[in-house]
């Protein structure tokens, strides 16, 4: 096992030392952003293999069962995806019996997205494997890991829509808490 508190070897000075000189890119942390997200994708990328799914599949599982009753044009925006591509990502869910849509209560034209119990259970397995990745990871680090490792991810989301991401997970974080 790698320790974590051994700098790479070719670093000669801060990573922000060097970006604010205008030098070289800072390839570790971006070589290791590769690497940790082919790994981090890589555990749910087998389990849906299995399905026939890929990482479409696993985004709009993961958005939909954080935010039941999601509206399609809120998951088209948070994807960055066309419709088409979500369309047939979205039909394959629903023909299978992982997602169901519902029209709006106010506006039928409105298109709400909840997962079904499948669903469900195919994105917590999926989430719990992503889950004990990055609990290992942060163990690892020692203390504070957590909150460094969120406040570092949130620095990495343009700062213009910082506020709404961070405002979007806490929503989707008290839709989840069981009630009771």
């Amino acid at each position: 096992m790698a320790d974590l508190n051994i700098p790479l070897a070719d670093r000669a000075s801060p990573p922000g030392d060097r970006v604010a000189r205008g030098s070289d890119p800072i390839w570790d942390v971006i070589e290791l952003l590769f690497f940790a997200y082919r790994d981090f994708i890589g555990d749910p990328d087998d389990v849906l293999a299995k399905f026939g799914f890929g990482r479409a599949h696993h985004r709009v599982l993961h958005f939909v069962n954080r935010n039941p009753g999601m509206k399609v044009a809120e998951l088209l925006d948070i994807l960055k995806i066309t419709k088409q591509s979500l369309g047939r990502v979205l039909k394959q869910l629903i023909d299978q019996g992982y997602v169901v849509q519902k029209e709006g209560a106010n506006d039928r034209r409105q298109r709400l997205l909840y997962v079904t119990p499948k669903g469900e259970a195919l994105a917590m397995k999926l989430a719990g494997l992503q889950t004990a990745r990055i609990a290992r990871a942060l163990s690892e680090i020692g203390p504070h890991a957590h909150e460094a490792a969120c406040r570092f991810l949130t620095a990495m989301i343009n700062p213009e829509q910082r506020d709404s991401v961070l405002r979007f997970i806490a929503r989707a974080d008290r839709a989840r808490r069981p009630r009771g």
